[in-house]
């Protein structure tokens, strides 16, 4: 019983700290969008592509080195980011180093994954188009860009 009521308590003390604040919900993200630059590399692209534009001679190797460590920082930091979520300081750290958010190569610009939650009008059977096809000469469109 009193193993039960001391977890009970941690846990109250833990959601008392994360509860209604959005501080330790960005630091949360963050830490978790960093966590994933492991899989992801993008620090690493990007940087062996910027050495190869401004180094051509020795920008893949060089690139290579930086983007890894850059890679390694961002995902341990983002572990870091993760366990301390509920303490203070919630802003972003080592920006001299890192920019905050997720970095691309210049040459790749995501975007959104089509997926019923963006793409709405389509999978509730409405789409760009004439709006009465069947009617001769009909020109009303509907989304048209």
């Amino acid at each position: 019983m009193r193993n039960v009521m001391t977890f009970l308590a941690m846990i109250g003390f833990a959601a008392l700290l994360g509860a209604g604040c959005a501080g330790p919900e960005q630091k949360l993200g963050r830490g978790i969008s960093n966590t994933f630059e492991i899989v992801r590399m993008g620090d690493m692209r990007r940087s062996i592509e910027q050495h190869e534009i401004f180094d051509p001679y020795d920008g893949y190797t060089t690139g290579f080195v930086s983007g890894f460590n850059k890679s390694m920082t961002r995902t341990g930091l983002g572990l870091f980011e993760i366990v301390t979520s509920p303490i203070p300081p919630y802003h972003p750290m080592l920006t001299d180093y890192l920019t905050p958010g997720p970095v691309f190569p210049a040459s790749y610009a995501p975007g959104r994954i089509s997926d019923p939650l963006f793409d709405t009008d389509t999978y509730t059977g409405f789409s760009g188009g004439d709006v009465a096809p069947f009617i001769p000469g009909s020109r009303f469109n509907v989304f048209d860009n």
